[in-house]
């Protein structure tokens, strides 16, 4: 009897170990078992066109293979890293479980895969993102510290996704002493190369956030006509305040000047006087509209929170109009913006991924397009439209132009640090279209400078060149 009591404990604990506590020594630390069965094949890949840009290769150690990365830096927004030391992120991390193999859709008969331990081959994950106009964005950055997010206005497909300073990913996908060194060192750099500042990193978008008040102020009727005058005083003194919101040139320093002037000339206190007479519940449902507040926004990475205040009061309002005060958003969320704008007021949900297949490229998964949200009418879009080309064609925005195309955009200088003594923030979103086109533009795109040596730190100056490249690639001019 106690020989069989001994065995109905040792079934019981053994049922307890393996079923009831399986999870829990599966996820620990130190149970290897998991990261050599990851590595034990090469991993599934992830592709641009037609073309891969990750791969696999032997170790002859512990992990029979490790990630390799074709063009690393260029790519790294998009694809994020896989180490068998530091795990996963972005795309190798959102579809890890696709491209290691453990995902049940790779399996024709998934219950005896389960029973006989056998792994599917790595899956592919098929992107968005077009060679020519990622390979824009990169050169168009170079070693300056920014960013580039472009967007098919129709569809939301993410076309670039640019990031610099970059990092070569590959460089820590293994295990060894070298590895944990290029690690390190990446860790240490200040400029800090592995943070994502086309979908991680928000700043202050400063006149680019003009055109999502001028959207509001239209749809909300406080202004009918562009080109008729506003009531907007000169100057302009904050509410509640004796500070005179100011404008970067003496242009702006004129009563009642129409919205098309305000938005080609990029007056502050024109479109601070707009966003106070939209007021602060209307103004909130439009930035929501395009994107801002929004804590699960997934492309499917997950894309940092841009924020327009819910809770301000006027003279703040009238700050957060023009893209200052709290006001703050992503690349991502900008080149939404613009793209909302040429897409006729429908905004769609950015997606990176077009397509997840198995191995041999067979399809487990076809992405289609989503509306996000109608940020305004058609009617009102085409007036936006109008601003954002007179911009181009007449103002700040003169750097932008493409021979053959239709291009609207609005330029944006942000300042930050204590008393504005920071490096302004150079922005410029936009969409182009073949001249005489009346098509949905097939590109829009948003630029920021965060940190350049250039004399010339604005808008018009340094991002706007950079968006007419990432144009150009995806117009084929």
């Amino acid at each position: 009897m106690f020989c069989v009591l001994l065995t109905v404990l040792l079934a019981a604990q053994a049922t307890r170990v393996q079923f009831f506590q399986a999870k829990q020594y599966n996820h620990n630390p130190a149970n290897q078992r998991p990261a050599i069965l990851r590595y034990d094949q090469p991993r599934g890949a992830i592709l641009v066109g037609a073309d891969p840009v990750t791969g696999s290769a032997a170790t002859g150690g512990r992990y029979d293979y490790k990630r390799t990365y074709t063009d690393g830096p260029q790519y790294a927004a998009v694809t994020g890293f896989s180490s068998q030391i530091y795990g996963n992120t972005q795309l190798e991390g959102t579809e890890d479980a696709l491209l290691s193999g453990t995902d049940g859709r790779l399996s024709g008969w998934a219950l005896w895969d389960a029973v006989s331990r056998h792994q599917s081959p790595g899956g592919q994950v098929h992107t968005t993102i077009d060679p020519a106009a990622q390979q824009a964005a990169m050169r168009g950055l170079g070693n300056q510290k920014g960013a580039v997010a472009a967007i098919e206005p129709a569809t939301g497909r993410i076309l670039a996704l640019a990031s610099t300073p970059s990092y070569d990913p590959g460089s820590f996908a293994g295990s060894s002493a070298a590895d944990q060194a290029a690690w390190t060192k990446l860790q240490a750099d200040t400029d800090q190369p592995m943070l994502n500042r086309a979908l991680r990193q928000t700043y202050p978008p400063g006149s680019t956030f003009k055109v999502v008040t001028a959207a509001a102020a239209l749809e909300n009727g406080v202004v009918t006509d562009i080109h008729a005058p506003t009531t907007a005083p000169s100057p302009y003194v904050l509410p509640g305040t004796t500070t005179t919101l100011v404008n970067d040139t003496g242009a702006c320093d004129q009563p009642n000047m129409d919205l098309d002037t305000a938005m080609t000339l990029s007056c502050n206190s024109v479109l601070g006087y707009l966003g106070v007479q939209t007021g602060l519940e209307k103004m909130v449902a439009t930035a929501q509209k395009f994107g801002f507040n929004d804590a699960r926004l997934d492309t499917p990475v997950r894309a940092a929170r841009s924020n327009f205040d819910t809770a301000m009061n006027q003279s703040q309002l009238a700050l957060s109009s023009i893209g200052q005060f709290d006001t703050a958003a992503t690349p991502l969320v900008m080149a939404m913006v613009a793209a909302g704008v040429a897409d006729n007021g429908t905004v769609m949900y950015p997606q990176l991924v077009d397509k997840l297949a198995k191995s041999d490229g067979s399809t487990v998964q076809l992405m289609q397009p989503r509306s996000y949200a109608q940020a305004m009418s058609p009617a009102v879009a085409g007036q936006v439209q109008q601003l954002m080309t007179d911009v181009v064609e007449n103002g700040t925005g003169r750097n932008a132009r493409i021979d053959g195309a239709t291009v609207g955009g609005k330029t944006g200088t942000a300042q930050h640090g204590v008393d504005n003594s920071g490096v302004p923030y150079a922005w410029f979103i936009s969409w182009a279209k073949p001249a005489g086109s009346t098509q949905v533009p097939p590109v829009a795109v948003a630029v920021v400078i965060a940190d350049s040596d250039a004399t010339d730190v604005t808008g018009g100056g340094l991002a706007a060149p950079i968006a007419r490249s990432v144009m150009q690639a995806v117009l084929g001019r």
